[in-house]
């Protein structure tokens, strides 16, 4: 089973290098509907796999400069206490009950929903961003505003492992449509690291890690992704995002009539 597992990190890694979408809208739902994984445990090692993947690509976005500190202050502001909350409240509900395996299955079907919706119009997003951005009441409160998207992928993420990538992303282009693309993935990447690894240490608290299923995603992932972001040039991403895009589509339908 572990070479099986290993095999699935290559192959998430390298559509996470190829697509820069986040490995728990992938990782997750792989180890729940394929592998049958406790939808908590799989949620809380895919988030510890998370906060060590992103890493990564935290040192690469700082040294080219591509990191906005003041936007990633403002979401952690909001995502790290949220998380923290989130935590506390899932350790007072009974451990790997029916209540809380079918709040965690719905909970990662909408995340995955919402991500596909932000894959398929994310153009559309920012194009609407930029052409009303002079009447939106929230450029006048853009500092409290991203603090409140922070807080709601704290949660989200927290409960589904889902959020932080193509999501986060979403919600910084309709916000900030004038900084550029490569600044707010870079921003998104570096916040993903902190909230992740708050979550995933929550899940620990809980129990919900699985260290040697962990090591076996991390073993074939890394590899994966650097494979991934050396091909990524070469497929062109206007065929790869839809395709993506419509597979989460199918499995958050699945995890959520599940």
């Amino acid at each position: 089973m572990d070479i099986l597992y290993t095999l699935s990190g290559f192959v998430v890694g390298v559509i996470v290098g190829l697509t820069g979408v986040g490995g728990g809208s992938l990782m997750t739902p792989l180890l729940v509907l394929l592998f049958g994984v406790h939808p908590a445990t799989a949620v809380g090692t895919d988030l510890l796999y998370a906060a060590i993947t992103k890493s990564g690509g935290t040192v690469v976005h700082g040294r080219k400069g591509h990191i906005d500190w003041q936007i990633v202050g403002r979401l952690a502001a909001g995502s790290i206490p949220a998380a923290a909350v989130t935590i506390l409240v899932l350790s007072q509900l009974p451990k790997r009950s029916t209540e809380v395996t079918n709040l965690i299955s719905l909970s990662l079907g909408i995340a995955l929903l919402l991500t596909a919706c932000a894959i398929f119009f994310r153009k559309r997003i920012l194009d609407f961003a930029l052409q009303h951005e002079d009447s939106f009441v929230l450029q006048r409160h853009i500092g409290p505003v991203t603090v409140a998207v922070g807080a709601v992928l704290g949660v989200l993420v927290s409960i589904s492992s889902v959020g932080a990538g193509a999501l986060g992303v979403a919600a910084l282009f309709f916000l900030y449509p004038h900084l550029p693309a490569v600044r707010i993935v870079g921003s998104d990447v570096v916040h993903a690291v902190p909230l992740t690894l708050v979550a995933g240490l929550g899940h620990w608290w809980l129990g919900s890690i699985d260290w040697s299923l962990l090591g076996a995603l991390l073993l074939g992932s890394l590899p994966g992704i650097w494979v991934g972001s050396h091909i990524s040039a070469k497929v062109p991403d206007r065929i790869l995002r839809p395709i993506l895009a419509s597979m989460l589509v199918l499995v958050g339908a699945k995890l959520i009539a599940h």
